[in-house]
Order: C-alpha cells, then sequence, then structure tokens
C-alpha cells in the first residue's frame, strides 16, 4: 500500500515537471514571436523612412537641376559642354549642404551617412532613333545615311540597322493603331530609352556599342555639335575623318561654337558639309541621373526633362534600388 502511494506521488511530480517544461516552451515560443514581430517592425519602418529620405532628396536633387537648366535658358546663347549644367556632382555628404547653425545639427546628424552624386547629360549630343521614321511611315533618307555611318564607324553589321528600321516603322504603325488611326498591328512597343531596343530584336552587342551615341525622344531633334561625340560628330558631318574630328574637338574646347558656321571657321574646314536641319549648336532634351547612398544602400534615380525657354518639365523617370554589392560595380552608362 505504501509503494502504490509513493509511485502515485512520483507520477504526479512528473507530470507537474512535465506541465512546467510545456510551459516555459509555450512562453519562450511566444516571446520569440513577439519579438521577431517587433524586429520585422522596426525594419519595415526602417526601410520606409529610407525610402521617403531618398524620395525626397532625389526630387530636390531633380527640381535643383531643372533650375540649373533654366537658369541657362535665361542666358541664352548655344549649349556646351562648358556651362554650369554640364559639371557633374562628385559623391558630397549630404550634411555639407546644410547651414552650420544649430536648427540643422540634428539633421546633419541624420545625413552624415547619406552620399549623392549627380550629372545632367544634354540627350541632343545623341542620334534620335525617332528620327529614322517620319509620320508618313516611310524612313527619313538622309537620317538612314547618319546611322548608317555610325554603324560602321562602330564595326555593326548593316543587316542590324536594317533590321532597326524595319521594326521601328512596325513599332510606330503600333503605336498608331493603338490610337485607333489604323486597323489592328500586332508590332512591338515604341521603346522609350536605348536599353529597350532589345525588343526590336537587336543582338547585345549591338545594343551596348549604340548606347552611348543613341537615344529615343518623344520628337525629331537635331545634333548638337558643341556636346556630340567625336563619333557622333563623324556620323554627322559628311567627308570628316579621324584628323579632322581631333581637330573639331580641340577647336571646340577652346571656343564652343555660337553658330553652325563658327564649325567651318574653327577648324579650318571649308568643305566640311552637314544637313542644318539635321545639326544645331543648341538643345532643348536632357538627360538627370542622381545617385544616392544612404544606409548601405544606392538609389539610383534617372529623368529625362524637356527645356522650352524658361520652362524645365519632366517627360518620365525611373528608380532602382542597387544592393551594396552591386552599386561597386562600375555602370556601363556613364551619363548622368
Amino acid at each position: 500500500m505504501r509503494r502504490t502511494a509513493q509511485r502515485g506521488k512520483t507520477a504526479q511530480q512528473g507530470a507537474a515537471i512535465l506541465l512546467a517544461m510545456l510551459t516555459v516552451v509555450l512562453v519562450a515560443t511566444l516571446a520569440s514571436a513577439a519579438l521577431w514581430h517587433q524586429w520585422r517592425a522596426v525594419e519595415v519602418e526602417a526601410a520606409e523612412r529610407a525610402r521617403a529620405q531618398s524620395t525626397w532628396v532625389l526630387t530636390g536633387a531633380l527640381d535643383w537641376a531643372r533650375l540649373i537648366l533654366a537658369e541657362d535658358a535665361r542666358k541664352g546663347g548655344s549649349d556646351h559642354l562648358s556651362e554650369p549644367w554640364a559639371m557633374p556632382l562628385e559623391q558630397a555628404r549630404l550634411s555639407t549642404f546644410l547651414a552650420a547653425d544649430r536648427s540643422d545639427t540634428l539633421a546633419a546628424e541624420a545625413s552624415s551617412n547619406a552620399f549623392l552624386s549627380g550629372q545632367i547629360v544634354d540627350l541632343q549630343a545623341r542620334l534620335n532613333l525617332k528620327n529614322l521614321v517620319q509620320d508618313d511611315d516611310r524612313v527619313h533618307a538622309p537620317t538612314l545615311r547618319l546611322f548608317a555611318r555610325l554603324f560602321e564607324q562602330l564595326g555593326l553589321p548593316r543587316g542590324q540597322l536594317d533590321t532597326l528600321v524595319a521594326q521601328l516603322l512596325r513599332a510606330q504603325r503600333a503605336s498608331a493603331a493603338a490610337h485607333g488611326a489604323l486597323t489592328q498591328n500586332d508590332g512591338p512597343l515604341w521603346p522609350q530609352e536605348p536599353d529597350q531596343l532589345a525588343w526590336l530584336g537587336l543582338e547585345p552587342r549591338t545594343l551596348a556599342l549604340l548606347g552611348p551615341h543613341t537615344t529615343v525622344l518623344p520628337e525629331r531633334t537635331p545634333v548638337n555639335l558643341n556636346t556630340a561625340s567625336g563619333t557622333v560628330l563623324m556620323a554627322c558631318l559628311e567627308g570628316l575623318d579621324q584628323v579632322g574630328v581631333q581637330r573639331l574637338l580641340v577647336a571646340r574646347s577652346l571656343a564652343p561654337w555660337e553658330t553652325l558656321e563658327d564649325v567651318k571657321k574653327s577648324a579650318q574646314l571649308p568643305l566640311l558639309t552637314w544637313d542644318s536641319q539635321m545639326v544645331s549648336t543648341t538643345s532643348r532634351f536632357f538627360a538627370l541621373r542622381g545617385v544616392l547612398q544612404i544606409d548601405g544602400n544606392t538609389v539610383q534615380e534617372y529623368s529625362v526633362v524637356q527645356r522650352d525657354a524658361m520652362n524645365v518639365k519632366t517627360l518620365w523617370r525611373k528608380r532602382a534600388l542597387t544592393p551594396p554589392a552591386a552599386a561597386l560595380a562600375p555602370t556601363m552608362n556613364p551619363a548622368f
């Protein structure tokens, strides 16, 4: 009888210990879940705060760039690479832009780990793909000759140019069909930027070589000879060789051209010819690229703006968050 009572007491003690262990496990599980939810909430809040901060900073940088372009338009004259808008903003700590007074102390401390850089690029320094096709669905022959010279300089096959022209014509018809101007068309979408030329069936090598020398703008535009690269100059100016283009670049660096006649005079190339409707010394379309490094992440924003007199409007913007490892890699597009 005594043994039976002792066994029963031992069983009760074992059950109590097991119940206590289960209670500890349950409490630990609930505590861990609560800590995890709290940690997740903090991370989400930090990410949202960083996103909001980067949005405001990059929006401010865009407005700043638009103001610079508007002030440049106020002065008038040609657009060239010696003007303030063409000077890139090297990577700088955001706190250096804040006033050194007590009211900005907290803001300066908060921005001590944020860095901003950027650049304005003249998109009319490049050949515009919009010039290749006309509104009546015909190829613009003078522009085609310019692109043919560009493809020849870059060592690209003529077949790729033919593919590009044919697909652009299909894209224009498809765009017109979407607006009800034509019957249904199954052509590709009209590209908004050179990176989207892959839609038209161009090879990766072709896209990589064309990228620095071409652009896609909403209307026909001339090439600004003051900002064009040597490769684009050789495509635009008929009869120009490597020696001639070097003379042009040197002359342009010494005295930017105000008019097209200044091009011939400064470089002493009287036989140089061009289509006056396809070249100029002024620009209306620019690209703005801002890079913000904040909290270990790199946010890049790319904007295209159109300047008409003092009015500078944004046509489109895109933003990308680059992981820290990828942010260290060099970019293929040096613009902005």
